[in-house]
């Protein structure tokens, strides 16, 4: 296996293994892409480490590969990933011959890692993740509903247009400022206004009628 003395080659063959084996975690293939990545990596380390050495390098690549595994099912943020991802970029770097095909072999590393999230466009994707993904949405929401709720508490307040509405603006309410808008009508700055619906971060003002008319 002469040919894999050329760095270029090595660069490939650590590409394709990271490829299939980052996308076996992402997507369901039904092992298809597991053995492929097995295959390639196998192929890359039988040639580069020999004796002892080629315990640790192992361990190395196993223990980053399994600290992903364990981000994505367990933590899920990112951390333990991000801890394995350096081990494998150290295991398929450190046997290499020279700084230069070390260097290719970890680039191969990375861009296969990036090129296996093509493959969530593709096939049905596996439950690596979702937890935090999960934990976004449901902190996004929360903090949606809260704010929802917040402005539903200002309807029926009254306040000052601190600017011009042509028609949206900046409103004070007991002291606090929001965006709003007036639905289309010009209120002028330093107008009394009232806040008639809120719904979502959309504030509705109208201009409040002055004392002269109300009295009348």
């Amino acid at each position: 296996m002469e040919w894999l003395d050329q760095a270029s080659v090595g660069f490939i063959v650590v590409f394709l293994a990271t490829l299939f084996l980052i996308g076996e975690l992402l997507v369901k293939t039904k092992g298809l892409f597991g053995i492929l990545g097995l295959a390639f990596i196998t192929l890359y380390f039988a040639h580069h480490i020999e004796g002892a050495a080629s315990i640790w390098i192992l361990a190395l690549y196993a223990g980053g590969l399994m600290l992903i595994i364990f981000d994505g099912k367990v933590t899920g943020d990112g951390t333990f990933g991000v801890i394995g991802i350096i081990l494998m970029s150290l295991s398929v770097a450190v046997p290499t011959p020279g700084i230069l095909y070390g260097v290719l072999a970890v680039f191969g590393f990375l861009l296969g890692i990036v090129g296996a999230l093509v493959f969530l466009k593709v096939f049905p994707r596996r439950g690596l993740w979702d937890k935090l993904t999960l934990k976004d949405k449901l902190s996004s929401d929360s903090g949606y509903n809260s704010m929802n709720e917040s402005y539903k508490e200002l309807i029926g307040k009254k306040g000052k247009a601190l600017t011009a509405f042509r028609p949206t603006g900046t409103i004070e309410v007991e002291g606090e400022r929001y965006s709003a808008t007036s639905g289309g009508q010009w209120i002028e700055a330093g107008v009394d206004i009232e806040v008639v619906s809120a719904d979502g971060t959309r504030i509705l003002i109208k201009k409040m009628e002055q004392a002269s008319q109300t009295s009348s």
